[in-house]
């Protein structure tokens, strides 16, 4: 039997779809398109029966739910055993996953299971010439962009970076197949969950801000920054770091964007002193306005902006901030 059909996991948690996998059957789509392949979604868990409309709504044909309470609440083992039968059950050709923190878990255990290939923090997806997914994304410290084939192994396994590809509308006339596998699922008990508490965030988060003020090794001395937070916060904006900043020690890598930090997608970002390199393009590519400042002519970050200014930020943002202080600056957002 030929390996066919594109595969999503459809990751969940306490009965919430993780809008990434929205993302993930967009993609599907345009992959479709090309191969002329079923989308299959999987989903795991207990009681989560009522997400499969909206899976199907979303671009899926077919779901396949496991629905067994060794499923409620993530681990690892389990989890890994019951794609590995269904892998080899129905023998997918590509296998999508998000490159969260629970897809970047349990691709490779499965991958392992599997004895397949995974390519993981993809930022695009192809199909070449012989039907094979291209996997593309950042390798040499983010300084190219390669593509990688798993030309034999199957399925084609990938995780992506959520915030990479647009959520495309439901449609509500969609109509696919819900498959219930019946599978036996043991429980791992090298440990048992003892408490669960939800993660208290900030209500404004890198990934759901409106507005982005980041700033690079540009910013110069530790008290410019100080200057730039009260910036990003009388314009109602979150405050983003590149890496060195974080290298630093001034940041933590909950503020950083780019390819180990945060993809984000803001309606609008300002960009400070970055000079451009992929690695952290690759993180904010996708956002809707984008105005950059930087002192160097030829900042390579200006090619991708809508606004771009040459200026010392230094001398900049004491203005910006007399100027947003006064009502003479639009937010823009």
């Amino acid at each position: 039997m030929k390996a066919q059909g594109i595969w999503i996991f459809a990751e969940q948690s306490n009965g919430v779809q993780e809008q990434s996998t929205y993302e993930l059957l967009g993609k599907a789509l345009e992959l479709k398109e090309q191969l002329h392949e079923e989308i299959t979604a999987v989903l795991l868990g207990y009681q989560i029966k009522g997400l499969t409309e909206k899976l199907i709504q979303h671009g899926a044909d077919k779901v396949i739910v496991v629905d067994h309470p060794v499923l409620a609440h993530y681990n690892p083992r389990p989890y890994a055993k019951v794609l590995e039968v269904l892998c080899r059950k129905y023998e997918p050709s590509i296998f999508l996953f998000a490159a969260t923190s629970f897809g970047r878990d349990l691709a490779p255990r499965a991958m392992t299971k599997l004895g397949t290939g995974l390519t993981a923090d993809c930022l695009d997806l192809e199909v070449n010439e012989d039907g094979i997914l291209e996997q593309i994304k950042p390798s040499f410290g983010g300084n190219i962009m390669c593509k990688i084939i798993i030309p034999e192994a199957r399925p084609q396994m990938v995780t992506v970076r959520p915030n990479i590809f647009p959520v495309l509308l439901p449609n509500i006339n969609r109509r696919g197949e819900i498959i219930l596998e019946a599978i036996t699922v043991e429980d791992d008990f090298n440990y048992e969950v003892i408490e669960e508490q939800p993660l208290v965030e900030d209500t404004l988060t890198l990934e759901n801000a409106d507005f982005i003020v980041s700033i690079g090794r540009g910013i110069g001395k530790k008290d410019h920054v100080d200057i730039a937070q009260k910036l990003a916060d009388a314009a109602g904006a979150k405050l983003a770091v590149t890496r060195p900043l974080v290298d630093n020690g001034w940041f933590t890598p909950f503020d950083q964007i780019g390819q180990s930090g945060k993809t984000v997608k803001p309606n609008a970002i300002l960009n400070l002193g970055i000079s451009g390199a992929v690695h952290y393009t690759v993180g904010m590519q996708n956002s809707g306005l984008i105005i950059s400042v930087n002192n160097n002519k030829d900042n390579a970050l200006f090619r991708m902006s809508d606004y771009a200014a040459v200026a010392d930020i230094k001398a900049l943002l004491p203005e910006l901030m007399k100027q947003l202080q006064n009502k003479k600056v639009p937010v823009l957002v």
